[in-house]
């Protein structure tokens, strides 16, 4: 994977225009992140994937603590409102649909909705995993464990997630 390019452009070709049209939303609703990193210089090496995802991951890494939570809020809770009323980004869409989240019984959407209330009271901001891979019991699973964590433990973890969900939708273009 270390050297694997993209199938349908070349980062370093590009205007910022196009970088920003095309790798914007990488980062849930936060163009921001691919702006700095075109500001901070494309070259061929940004061509592959695992070297874009890296400047990228270190942009959002290095970011202010608000920059970090505004990313953090700009993700839809899983199994959410949003999701059952069709208003996710297509990359959130085809991710939770990936793990079966759409086919979820009236049970587990209350369990969903209980777990999303009561994690977002806790620590303020939407659970955050990178569902690729992943069934709904997993994910559930995993929710309630995550929910037993510290709120620096759970800011950390949700970093890391939107990292891997990051790389997920580069290595899908």
């Amino acid at each position: 994977m270390s050297n694997a390019q993209f199938q349908h452009c070349t980062p370093s070709q590009m205007s910022r225009e196009s970088f920003v049209s095309t790798f914007g939303d990488i980062y849930e609703h936060s163009a921001w992140v691919a702006e700095q990193v075109f500001d901070q210089g494309i070259d061929s090496r940004c061509d592959e994937i695992a070297a874009l995802h890296g400047r990228m991951a270190k942009i959002l890494l290095e970011s202010d603590k608000q920059s970090q939570l505004d990313l953090i809020n700009a993700h839809p809770d899983l199994a959410g409102k949003a999701a059952i009323a069709g208003e996710l980004t297509e990359s959130s869409t085809s991710e939770q649909a990936g793990a079966g989240i759409s086919e979820c019984t009236a049970e587990e959407f209350a369990r969903f909705t209980q777990l999303n209330d009561a994690y977002k009271a806790k620590f303020g901001f939407p659970f955050i995993m990178a569902v690729r891979g992943s069934n709904r019991h997993q994910i559930l699973a995993a929710f309630e464990e995550r929910i037993h964590n510290n709120p620096e433990q759970e800011f950390s973890r949700a970093l890391q997630e939107i990292n891997k969900i990051a790389q997920f939708r580069l290595e899908a273009m």
